[in-house]
């Protein structure tokens, strides 16, 4: 599977962006999920949807972040909204059935 993401750039804080992550697959029986990486800092987990539809989110980000797919254009979105200077950091597309495949990761900064 290949996944390419789009969609990040400079957004002023209170903002909103929307991630899209395109597969080379179906995506309607994948597992989803977005990480980031922050400037010095491990990745860590954003958000998940599983096959079934069920979502998961990083407490720092919900209310604010929502994960969805698009099953006819076989892709994975991450809305953003109410961005902040902390959710600046690279975003990277984690998606797949049985094994899960990485995207090149797209950037977001967030001024503040």
């Amino acid at each position: 599977v290949q996944l390419v993401e789009s969609g990040g750039g400079l957004v002023q804080a209170g903002g909103s962006l929307r991630l899209s992550c395109a597969a080379s697959e179906s995506v309607f029986s994948m597992y989803a999920a977005w990480y980031r990486q922050g400037p010095g800092k491990q990745r860590e987990f954003v958000a998940a949807l599983t096959s079934g539809g069920t979502t998961n989110y990083a407490d720092s980000v919900k209310g604010r972040f929502t994960i969805s797919r698009d099953n006819a254009l076989n892709t994975v979105y991450l809305q953003m909204n109410n961005l902040k200077p902390e959710d600046a950091a690279v975003y990277y597309c984690l998606a797949g059935v049985h094994t899960q495949y990485w995207g090149q990761g797209t950037q977001v900064t967030v001024s503040s």
